[in-house]
């Protein structure tokens, strides 16, 4: 099963991914997919996902029985440690009203 989940993608990236996966819920995409078809599908999205975000999941041989792809600008960045995937938060930016006292 592969998993992608998008924040703030365009419209015709939508259509293109469900064309091979269903929506079950705004910006979740669920398929059961050939790896032909999902390196086709990732690459369109990490080259179509302008100031959005999106998340690739599918099973692979490793660990944690998973690999994890991402595209855009998140907040969460994957940090591979010695073959596991974990995930740093990265600080939010401040504001100028609480840095100026």
């Amino acid at each position: 099963m592969t998993v992608i989940a998008t924040t703030a993608i365009p419209d015709h990236l939508r259509g293109a991914l469900t064309r091979w996966m269903i929506e079950p819920m705004p910006g979740l995409y669920v398929g059961t997919l050939s790896a032909r078809v999902r390196t086709e599908l990732w690459t369109a999205v990490a080259a179509s996902v302008g100031d959005g975000a999106a998340v690739l999941l599918h099973p692979d041989n490793n660990e944690q029985g998973f690999t994890l792809h991402t595209a855009g600008q998140r907040r969460r960045t994957p940090i591979d440690l010695d073959g596991l995937i974990l995930i740093a938060l990265n600080p939010a930016e401040p504001d100028n009203e609480s840095a100026n006292p």
